[in-house]
């Protein structure tokens, strides 16, 4: 007989709170048209984005993550000090170690939480979520701070005429808490690593310790190209439209909920055309209010849902006790789908 004490977790747990941040810079298309031969009604009716928000110097990934996080404790009601877990997912900080989760955990002043990030792409957030759930039914924290935030204008190549339209940049947060009844349902979630090529970093951040930089890609003015993210649109959006049109209505299942039974979809924001896709291959009722923040945020990777589900709230487009359906999937490629209640 095992000699270990049981756990002492909370029956459940929900998101009582989410926090936004998005950078004060708007940039909308005709700025991307400088760099790439194309025109802004392409770009809308391919992706369905106007705008997006880029970062300036002073908004770094630990600045964003900080001030969204202020907003999602406050809308908790929950001091920092009471947060017991940081999981930050990102891409885009580019210090290998020590991981942003500490800085930002001593920044907002909590008590030595735990502190660490997660590598998940754009379903970053709903790994992220699982992860929380679980440590606070566990119990080794009475609440988490789940926090997405990306820098992705660092990781854009201007003159890639399949990417430099998509992506900005921001963070979203959320505190995840004890609760007395299900408000975070089972996720599902997975990879398919054959498929890792679709979505990948051009450049391996090693080949820039070789002296010899002869073989790495040059712009358009002969200077070496910063990595940036690339991706195969056309086999991206089949996967996305089709694969995870299954995934979601799978966590639909896990969670006891039909279509009719939901009020939100808050999809990953990647494109929006995948997201009507999405809608209409889950014959979502038209009583479900359904996310597209991209339009003018752009594809912001792992802050993208919940920052969408910031701004629902915040317009009254969604209310508290509302049921979400919220899936992310992208590089990896990785994949998390859940249904969630609103805080």
């Amino acid at each position: 007989m095992s000699k270990i004490k049981p756990s002492k977790g909370a029956p459940y747990a929900r998101i009582l709170g989410v926090g936004g941040y998005r950078p004060t810079r708007v940039v909308p298309n005709e700025v991307i048209l400088e760099k790439i031969d194309s025109s802004d009604e392409w770009i809308r009716s391919r992706s369905g984005i106007e705008t997006r928000h880029w970062a300036g110097p002073e908004e770094t990934v630990a600045a964003m993550s900080v001030e969204a996080s202020g907003k999602a404790l406050a809308d908790a009601g929950i001091d920092a000090s009471q947060i017991g877990a940081v999981v930050v997912s990102t891409v885009s900080h580019f210090s290998q170690t020590p991981a942003i989760a500490t800085e930002i955990a001593d920044r907002l002043g909590t008590d030595k939480a735990a502190a660490f990030d997660i590598s998940a792409g754009c379903a970053g957030f709903g790994y992220g979520l699982t992860l929380a759930k679980g440590m606070v039914v566990e119990g080794s924290a009475e609440y988490v701070l789940v926090i997405g935030v990306e820098r992705l204008s660092d990781l854009t190549d201007l003159e890639d005429r399949a990417t430099a339209f998509l992506f900005g940049d921001g963070a979203g947060a959320v505190v995840v808490g004890p609760s007395q009844e299900p408000a975070i349902g089972p996720t599902i979630w997975g990879s398919e690593g054959d498929k890792a090529e679709t979505i990948k970093q051009t450049i391996p951040w090693d080949r820039f310790r070789v002296g010899d930089v002869s073989e790495l890609p040059l712009d358009s003015e002969g200077n070496v190209k910063f990595p940036a993210i690339t991706q195969e649109g056309q086999a991206v959006f089949r996967w996305a439209v089709f694969e995870m049109a299954k995934v979601a209505q799978q966590a639909l299942d896990a969670a006891g909920i039909s279509p009719d039974d939901l009020d939100v979809f808050i999809p990953h924001q990647a494109n929006v055309r995948i997201i009507d896709s999405m809608v209409k291959t889950l014959k979502l009722p038209d009583h479900v209010t359904v996310a597209r923040d991209i339009r003018t945020t752009g594809n912001t990777s792992a802050a993208s849902i919940p920052l969408a589900m910031e701004r629902l709230l915040a317009t009254g487009d969604a209310k508290s006790g509302d049921t979400a359906l919220v899936i992310g999937f992208g590089a990896g490629l990785v994949y998390a789908a859940t249904v969630v209640t609103l805080p």
